[in-house]
Parts: structure tokens; C-alpha cells; sequence
């Protein structure tokens, strides 16, 4: 018998489950997520899990973690201050691929260099001047891009060493993300990685001290975004590769819960919605890369739409116009009944003393925390202020703001995960209906009936009461779901123009409530939506009936990544490419840099030799077991004259195993 332990750690809760030889779930935990210090939640899942299945620390012979850190760090723009060294582009490249709204003000540097297409240096590579000005920069990593560093990666590998020994700080090389073209998204894949390897490595390393101190010795695996497991160490260096991994832990576990071939699954966390098709009982792969919020990466991960929509999404009123309304996100707030369970003296105070006011305020029901253990370092001298003045301990809003321009930094110190703020949720909505009981209802009805007295333009209260405005938000929950579902589907079935556009069009409005008249229509989402997720029975039901569907709720379908963590499998892959920059001459463009050979299938099978051995390694340590390698090629030719003519050929080698399991 063996017994696997899988963590998964979602914006609000940390999940913890024991499965015993992969076929039942022994017992399953749930803790809140600890933002400010997320091994501490899974430290408090992982005991529970243990104390219920009354099981010794030492009996788990195998551990793996998926989490939603890099994901919604992205989604919500947090991560560190990062600098981006571009080689070989010009300036213009900058702006003109949205690498300037990444950077959100970081520091930049363009130098000459970079190679061609055939891997030949195009101009050489000023060494010192980027040693002076790496050395200058206050940031906590750095990324490095080179015009076609696939085809050559000499420039990206000296940059990094100039730079790990002017600052000692961790370098991302872009060719070590993804061995496709297009240098402006490798670019900005890397950069993303640089700026999440502080959160990562911190996460991981606190957990790995956490189950060690209970008592857990097996090492510790992480699912990457297309489901596969990767080491903690390897996680380490591309955290980028986790972004997705919840999800992608989540279809994994789907597939195993419900044994579902042909279905939309849909996971609700709190900080957004993911949805994904099984088609033939497998998730696809998106060949475009991995999209997360506004960025498309290089990352492979599974095919996934990931909207900012969560149990912890913020409700804002719609006060514009005679009729007021609610929208929901795409930022994450820590729910009013959550912050109230955590202080509750200062919580019931203020929202009872905005309550006894005879005006609604504009900061009714919203309260900041700092968020302690986060590195501070370049910030300005109002955000400086505005964190002396939040302190340590939670506090109203309104206490904390002064003036207009208080308000745009506090949204940098957000962007910057150095505070949180908290409002009303469609969490706090649930509570109040009574449809979940988990924190401070009592906080969550108060919070609800400050924001019901807002006005709209027309005069009008924005709801009756509480409980009215709670019933507004969760219509509106189910219908920006159903939307995010039809978006999907209309995308997967490769229909036309903008799928947001056909899911909100009125026929597909009038075809769902299955219109009569002159003209019938009637539209239905045609397989069963699995929804997932701790909050998945407050609103999937309405969301699914909705859309005319089957509802599929899995038993331990709250906990379906922590499943699907532990179900995985190892696999690392490795991609290359052979060129013909000449007649007669075949370019093996490998990683330590070109070589030549004089015919077509020995330079692939150098490739395919060299890629096996490289994504065997990997799996070894990422510790895999019964290892097997496959091995693909994509060939490129051409018609000239009569003959075939070589002109491209891609090797994808594939190494994948079972974890290995301690004794």
C-alpha cells in the first residue's frame, strides 16, 4: 500500500487529500490560504488530513503540490520588480509587442547582439556597459531575451553570467522557457518569470520546512500548466511553467473523480474561473501557449480560459444611469465575513458606526491590512507613507485614505501584493442567503445592507436590503459564468468573429430562455459542465440550468487539485530544430550552440539523441521512475524541379514516468 499526499493551494483555500494506491481518497482537509505566508495553511491542511485519516506523517510516500500563486499573481499584476535585457532588438520592439505594459515601469536596457536565423552572430555583445548598468539596478531578478537565441543562445548564457556576478541575483534566459521563435513573446515569457521566482521560491521553500517539521520526508513534487509533475527545484527555476497549474491539476482530477470523456469542467476559486474541455478523457494542449489574463506566454499548458471571476471577487456597485446594477472583478478582495473572522472587533465597529450614518460612504465596508513578509524596496514616497499609515493591523478604508492621488497608490502597493483590501464578495452574497455558513455572516449582512444604500444615478437605492442586493449578486455570478462557459464553447467549436460577442448576442440570449414566436429558437451548451471548486454548489446548478446542461458536482470535487496533484505524471519534453542554411548542409541547433552535418537524417538523429538524453535527465530528477522516452519529428520540404527539397525539420522528445515512490 502506498499513500500519496496532494496540496493545493487556491487564493482562498489550501486543500489537502491522502489517496491510498491511487484509487480512494482516504480523507480530505480544507484550510484557508495564508497569503502572507501560504505554508502556514498547508501546514494546517496537511495536519488535518492526517489527524482524519488517523494516519502517521511518516506513512506518505509521495507529495505533490499545484497552486494558483504564479496564476494569479499574473492575473492580478503582483510579482517582484524585475529589469528585461534585450539583445539584438531595437526599441521600437518595446511598445510595439506590449512589452512597456508588462514592465509596469521596470527597468529596461537594449543592447547589440543577437544572432540570425542560421545562429550566426549578428553583431557583437557590449559586455561591460551591461555589467555597470546591471549592477545599478534595485530589483529582484532579471530577465534576458536575444534576438533568435533558439537558433543560438551564446548572448543569453554571457549576459546571465555578467550579470549573476554583478548581482548575484537569479537570471531567467528566455531560451531555456521555450525552444520556439518569436523573440518578443520568449521576451516577455521570461520576463514573467523573472518576477515570479520570488514568490515561488519562498512558497516553496516554506512548505518543504512545513511538512518536514510534521513529519512528511518524501520530497516534494509541483504540477506544471499541462498537468504533468516537475521537482521543487525545477519549479524553482521556472516557476513560469506552474501558471495553470491549479486548473491543470483540476482537469486531471476531474478525469479521475467522474470518469467524464466529453465534458466542460469549470473550476471556481476565489480569485478566478477556469474552464477547460475533456475531449476523449484528455485535456488538450494550447498550441498558441498559455494565456493568463492579458499575456499570452510560450509556456505549454493545457488549453484553459481563466477569468477573473471568483468566490472573492469584488463587487462594485453600478451607480452610472437611472437603474443601478453590480459588476464583479476581475480583482480579488478578501471577503468582508473572512476579514471579520480574523478581526473582528475593528470590522464590527466601523461597519456599525458607517451604518449609524445618515449618508452612505464611498468607503463603506472596506477595510486594508498590510501584508507582512514582502520586500518593500523602491517604492515612492506616497506609497512609503500610505504603508506606515496601514500598519500593521487591519484597518477601515476611509481612516486610511487622505486625498485623490492616496488612492492610486494604494492601487501600486495592490499591484505590488504589499496590501490587501477587503470588500464585499459574491462570498459575503452566499453567506447572507444562507447558502454557506464557513466565516461572519453576521459581518457579511452588514457589509451588504452598507452598499444596498448607495444611490443610483436615478436617486433609487441600489437594493431594497442586504439580502437583495445578495440575490443581485449571485444572478450576476451565474450569468457572467454561463457567459465565460458560452465563450468557450463558441471558441472550441471555431465559430467566426469575437466568441464574447456571440455568447452576449441577443439570439444566443433568446435561444437559451427558448423564445416563441414567428421565429423559435432554442440553444443549450450540449455536454454536462463539471463544476469544481469549494463554492461550486452555490452557484453551478443555476448556471448549468442556465444553460439547459447536465450539472455534474463530483463527490470531493472541492478538492479536485489536491486529486489531480497526485494522480499526475512526470514528463519533461524537449524541442529542437535542424536547418539546411546551405545545400548540403544540415544545422543542428543545440543548446550548447550550432553544429553542422553533411546529411538530413544524421543531424536529426544527433537532434533526437541529444533531446532524448536531455528530457531523460530531467525526469530523473524530477524523480521519475520507469521512464519511457518518444520521440517526434515535424518535417518541412519543398517541391523544386521535381525533388524534395529539405527545408526544416522539428524534434519534440518526450520523457515521462510514474513518480517514484519513497520506501
Amino acid at each position: 500500500m502506498s499513500i500519496a499526499l496532494g496540496v493545493d493551494t487556491g487564493g482562498t483555500y489550501t486543500d489537502a487529500v491522502l489517496l491510498r494506491d491511487e484509487r480512494e481518497v482516504l480523507a480530505s482537509a480544507k484550510a484557508l490560504t495564508t497569503r502572507q505566508d501560504l505554508a502556514v495553511g498547508i501546514g494546517e491542511a496537511v495536519r488535518a488530513v492526517l489527524a482524519q485519516a488517523d494516519l502517521a506523517a511518516e506513512a506518505v510516500a509521495m507529495a505533490a503540490l499545484s497552486t494558483t500563486l504564479a496564476t494569479n499573481a499574473l492575473v492580478e499584476g503582483q510579482g517582484g520588480r524585475v529589469a528585461l535585457v534585450l539583445i539584438g532588438f531595437g526599441e521600437r520592439d518595446i511598445a510595439a509587442h506590449g512589452l512597456d505594459v508588462a514592465l509596469k515601469g521596470d527597468p529596461v536596457r537594449v543592447l547589440a547582439g543577437g544572432h540570425g536565423h542560421d545562429g550566426a552572430e549578428r553583431a557583437p555583445l557590449d559586455l561591460g556597459a551591461l555589467r555597470d548598468w546591471a549592477a545599478a539596478q534595485d530589483v529582484s531578478g532579471f530577465a534576458v531575451a536575444a534576438q533568435f537565441a533558439t537558433r543560438n543562445p551564446a548572448h543569453e548564457r554571457a549576459a546571465a553570467e555578467v550579470i549573476r556576478a554583478a548581482t548575484g541575483r537569479p537570471v531567467t534566459c528566455s531560451h531555456e522557457l521555450s525552444a520556439r521563435l518569436g523573440g518578443p513573446k520568449r521576451a516577455l515569457t521570461a520576463l514573467l518569470n523573472a518576477r515570479l521566482i520570488g514568490l515561488t521560491h519562498r512558497l516553496i521553500l516554506r512548505a518543504e520546512a512545513v511538512l518536514g517539521e510534521i513529519g512528511v520526508t518524501a520530497p516534494l513534487m509541483v504540477v506544471r500548466g499541462d498537468g504533468a509533475l516537475m521537482s521543487a527545484a525545477q519549479a524553482q527555476i521556472a516557476p513560469i511553467e506552474t501558471i495553470l497549474s491549479g486548473p491543470a491539476a483540476s482537469l486531471v482530477g476531474a478525469r479521475w473523480l467522474t470518469g467524464a470523456a466529453d465534458a466542460m469542467v469549470s473550476d471556481i476559486g476565489g480569485t478566478t474561473t477556469d474552464i477547460a474541455l475533456l475531449r476523449g478523457g484528455r485535456p488538450a494542449i494550447d498550441p498558441q501557449g498559455a494565456r493568463v489574463g492579458p499575456w499570452r506566454t510560450m509556456v505549454e499548458a493545457v488549453a484553459m480560459r481563466t477569468h477573473g471571476l471568483g468566490g472573492d471577487s469584488e463587487v462594485r456597485p453600478v451607480l452610472e444611469g437611472l437603474r443601478g446594477g453590480v459588476t464583479l472583478g476581475p480583482r480579488r478582495v478578501v471577503p468582508v465575513s473572512l476579514m471579520a473572522l480574523q478581526a473582528p472587533e475593528v470590522v464590527h465597529a466601523a461597519l456599525e458606526t458607517q451604518a449609524r450614518a445618515p449618508l452612505p460612504g464611498e468607503h463603506d465596508g472596506r477595510f486594508l491590512r498590510a501584508v507582512p513578509g514582502q520586500e518593500a524596496g523602491g517604492l515612492g514616497s506616497r506609497e512609503a507613507g500610505l504603508l506606515d499609515r496601514v500598519g500593521d493591523d487591519v484597518q477601515p478604508l476611509g481612516a486610511v485614505l487622505r486625498t485623490r492621488l492616496d488612492g492610486a497608490a494604494l492601487e501600486r502597493l495592490v499591484a505590488r501584493g504589499l496590501v490587501q483590501v477587503a470588500g464585499v464578495t459574491p462570498t459575503d452574497a452566499v453567506h447572507v442567503l444562507g447558502r454557506t455558513a464557513h466565516w461572519d455572516a453576521d459581518a457579511a449582512q452588514l457589509a451588504l445592507d452598507l452598499m444596498a444604500r448607495r444611490r443610483s444615478g436615478g436617486g433609487e437605492r441600489l437594493a431594497q436590503d442586504g439580502a437583495a442586493l445578495a440575490g443581485m449578486i449571485v444572478a450576476e455570478m451565474t450569468r457572467a459564468t454561463g457567459l465565460a462557459l458560452l465563450e468557450t464553447a463558441f471558441a472550441e467549436d471555431g465559430w467566426e468573429g469575437d466568441s464574447g460577442a456571440l455568447a452576449r448576442h441577443p439570439l444566443m440570449a433568446a435561444g437559451l430562455a427558448g423564445h416563441g414566436g414567428l421565429l423559435e429558437m432554442t440553444a443549450r451548451l450540449a455536454v454536462p459542465v463539471v463544476g469544481l471548486g469549494a463554492s461550486a454548489r452555490c452557484y453551478y446548478p443555476a448556471v448549468a440550468a442556465w444553460l439547459g446542461a447536465e450539472a455534474a458536482l463530483p463527490d470531493h470535487g472541492a478538492v479536485a487539485n489536491a486529486i489531480g496533484a497526485v494522480v499526475g505524471r512526470v514528463a519533461m519534453r524537449r524541442q529542437g530544430v535542424v536547418t539546411s542554411p546551405a545545400e548540403g548542409r544540415f544545422r543542428v541547433h543545440l543548446a550548447a550552440g550550432p553544429e553542422d552535418f553533411g546529411e538530413a537524417e544524421t543531424a536529426m538523429v544527433a537532434l533526437e539523441r541529444a533531446l532524448s538524453e536531455a528530457a531523460r535527465a530531467e525526469a530523473e530528477a524530477a524523480g521519475a521512475q520507469d521512464i519511457s522516452v518518444r520521440v517526434a519529428r515535424e518535417l518541412r520540404v519543398a517541391e523544386t524541379d521535381g525533388r524534395e527539397v529539405f527545408l526544416e525539420a522539428t524534434v519534440t522528445a518526450e520523457a515521462s514516468g510514474r513518480p517514484r515512490i519513497a520506501r
